[in-house]
């Protein structure tokens, strides 16, 4: 197949190039609108082509990739980064998000887990319950 008659869906194409793990979970993605081309909802079926600017949302993960290669299986994971390229900006801000959430999560107060007996019995005589 060339690359000027190669004619890809998206949904396997993002499966080929190793955003989503089936390529059922990539058409749900899509059908949700979590794919965008050039800021527009678009269908699974809609075909690739090389420089298309694609926006993905992956839990809390965006990525803003180029198409730069059109394929239609899967392999390792060099082969599925051949496909597309980050843009810096995409690059940028995943790393600023990922900090902040891992900022955030020192913040938070953490459990130990269940209290044991004896700790149960100091809750019981402060609160007043017995």
């Amino acid at each position: 197949m060339t690359e000027a008659t190669a004619r890809v869906r998206l949904d396997k194409w993002l499966w080929a190039a190793r955003f989503f793990k089936t390529r059922a979970l990539a058409g749900v993605a899509v059908n949700g609108g979590k794919v965008h081309l050039d800021g527009h909802r678009i269908k699974p079926s809609r075909s690739v082509k090389i420089d298309d600017c694609f926006e993905i949302q992956r839990g809390y993960e965006r990525f803003e990739v180029v198409v730069t290669a059109i394929g239609d299986r899967r392999g390792s994971a060099t082969q599925a980064q051949s496909l597309y390229r980050e843009t810096e900006a995409s690059v940028a801000r995943r790393a600023e998000e990922a900090e902040k959430r891992k900022l955030a999560a020192l913040a938070r107060p953490r459990s130990e887990g269940r209290p044991d007996k004896k700790q149960r019995r100091q809750i019981h005589r402060f609160t007043g319950k017995t």
